[in-house]
């Protein structure tokens, strides 16, 4: 049997016994998971576990040498087929959240719109990583104790790698798993979504009572305000009459010597004040 230089034994690189019906990932070549909760997931074992045995977990991923795996409350149980006859046992742990971080949690996720008609409608909305970080419980694990039975001596090894990119895969297709894992359930977390108040509405500014037509005959045709205070307000705003002549650029052309715009300026006074009925000086 192989030894690593401190003589610890470990499988081989041996041929692995192929299993009829295992569960192997859809993905056959490049990143495993579609979903954005599963990248996550991948992003993080790809940070804490070494590089080579978790492309050979990829491997055995594909292959579907992972028989099966049960998910509860910060476990999942899996065995996994190798090269030897006895299949391997599993065990990823994570911490889950107990009641009390649940009770929390699940009021915040109820008092926000988004997040609760998200997750009545199945969803994974993306903010709610954010909700539970600022709860002190991130989403997401940073670390993972994955045990396997089998000789390898390296943490995780490909078999226990293997689990966790099938249970990555398992999250694409049902993101409520991520929820299970750290301790509360699809339909215990919706049953106390939809037992939790209704937000209230946002106050609509515009918004206009509406009353029967029959409540409004007697003062339908009244005004909303006081005859007395329509009369006409003068303008603030006062705009000089040869505002034109200012804005575009004079033409060079002169009348005796003197600028046509300098003998147009009194002429559109003139029509301003006698369109205003002011008098001329």
């Amino acid at each position: 049997m192989p030894t690593d230089p401190k003589g610890r034994f470990f499988e081989g690189g041996g041929r692995p016994i192929e299993v009829d019906g295992g569960i192997a990932v859809r993905a056959k070549r490049g990143k495993i998971g579609e979903q954005w909760w599963s990248r996550r997931f991948v992003d993080v074992l790809e940070q804490v576990c070494d590089g080579g045995r978790l492309a050979r977990g990829r491997a055995y991923a594909r292959k579907g040498q992972v028989m099966n795996f049960t998910l509860a409350a910060g476990r999942v149980t899996a065995r996994v087929q190798g090269s030897r006859p006895q299949p391997y046992e599993v065990n990823v742990e994570i911490s889950a959240f107990d009641k009390a971080q649940w009770t929390v949690l699940t009021e915040a996720l109820g008092a926000q719109a988004l997040y609760r008609a998200a997750l009545l409608a199945g969803e994974m909305p993306h903010e709610i990583v954010e909700l539970f970080a600022a709860h002190d419980a991130p989403l997401f694990p940073d670390r993972l104790d994955i045990r396997c039975n089998c000789p390898d001596w390296g943490v995780p090894c490909k078999h226990g790698s293997a689990v966790l990119y099938v249970l990555a895969e398992a999250f694409d297709d049902d993101p409520f798993l991520v929820l299970a894992w750290r301790g509360r359930d699809r339909e215990a977390l919706l049953d106390a979504l939809r037992g939790t108040p209704e937000p209230a509405p946002a106050v609509d500014p515009l918004a206009v009572e509406e009353s029967p037509l029959d409540e409004r005959l007697g003062d339908f045709y009244a005004p909303a305000i006081s005859l007395g205070r329509l009369r006409e307000r003068p303008s603030r705003v006062t705009v000089p009459p040869e505002l034109l002549l200012r804005a575009l650029d004079a033409p060079p052309v002169k009348v005796r010597h003197i600028p046509l715009v300098d003998l147009l300026r009194p002429a559109y006074r003139d029509l301003h004040d006698g369109s205003t009925g002011e008098a001329t000086p």
